[in-house]
């Protein structure tokens, strides 16, 4: 039976973050599962428009990537989600699994990075190994997308579980709460000096780039420089931390061992 893997991540129209980032991880996935061959879907359509009409690159859409394996004659597919949390992208391509179901013997859906509460304990342990080294009276502050989905609460309950366990970060997120004011005002409460920068984000795009790390007027660096807190942004995504990359692997292992048990 010929067997694929599937990565879908939301995309990235920056080359460099794109290959520190998703291909990382697509390359320990693959490694992971050696009897499958490797395929790559964006959620995004914005994204995969861009990279069409600029580099003449297309990428699939979850749909079409699971159409066309389909009509190569893969029968068993593991798909691995890159998403951050279960929200709106993520259950687009719960969505597309479900329509292609029928078209398969097999398909296996790993989940995103923070699924369960084990994810929480071991992204905390992950941020850790990424984390400069801090002075007194420094944090780390990471940036999350944010959401109108409901998982939105993923971001709160991190930065919840960073502050009942001393961790020397917060976490905020650009389009949901916790945003960026709270942060700011609890740090000048507790008298910070200074902070670092960092997505919470598969790839450093634009959010990264314009709304975390900018000289704008409203970007975070600019908003913790001017309440007297300055900023030192670092451009990493979540995919260049070697830890997380083995969340994401170990994800589409427990998924393809649920299959088996369900098989058996």
């Amino acid at each position: 039976m010929k067997k694929a893997l599937l990565v879908i991540s939301f995309g990235t129209s920056y080359h460099d973050t794109r290959e520190k980032n998703i291909v990382a991880c697509e390359r320990e996935l693959a490694a992971s599962c050696p009897d499958r061959d490797l395929f790559r879907a964006f959620t995004s359509g914005m994204i995969i428009r861009k990279l069409k009409a600029r580099d003449g690159i297309h990428i699939d859409t979850p749909l079409e990537a699971l159409q066309r394996l389909a009509d190569a004659g893969y029968q068993d597919v593991a798909i691995q989600s890159l998403h951050i949390i279960n929200g709106d992208e993520y259950e687009k391509i719960v969505r597309e699994v479900q329509s292609m179901r029928g078209r398969f013997a097999r398909l296996t859906l790993g989940a995103p990075l923070l699924s369960s509460h084990g994810d929480y304990v071991a992204l905390l342990a992950a941020l850790r190994q990424q984390m400069p080294a801090l002075g007194e009276g420094e944090k780390v502050v990471f940036m999350g997308h944010g959401a109108s989905h409901h998982a939105f609460s993923a971001y709160a309950c991190l930065d919840h579980m960073m502050t009942a366990q001393g961790f020397p970060a917060r976490v905020g997120a650009v389009e949901s709460y916790p945003e960026v004011d709270i942060l700011i005002d609890g740090m000048k409460t507790q008298g910070v000096g200074a902070v670092h920068l960092m997505p919470l984000m598969l790839v450093a795009g634009d959010h990264a780039i314009n709304d975390m790390a900018s000289d704008d007027e409203d970007s975070w660096k600019t908003q913790f420089s001017k309440a007297g807190i300055p900023a030192t942004p670092w451009l990493s995504g979540l995919g260049e931390n070697p830890a997380i990359r083995a969340m994401f692997v170990e994800h589409l292992q427990r998924a393809l061992d649920a299959g088996q048990e369900r098989a058996a």
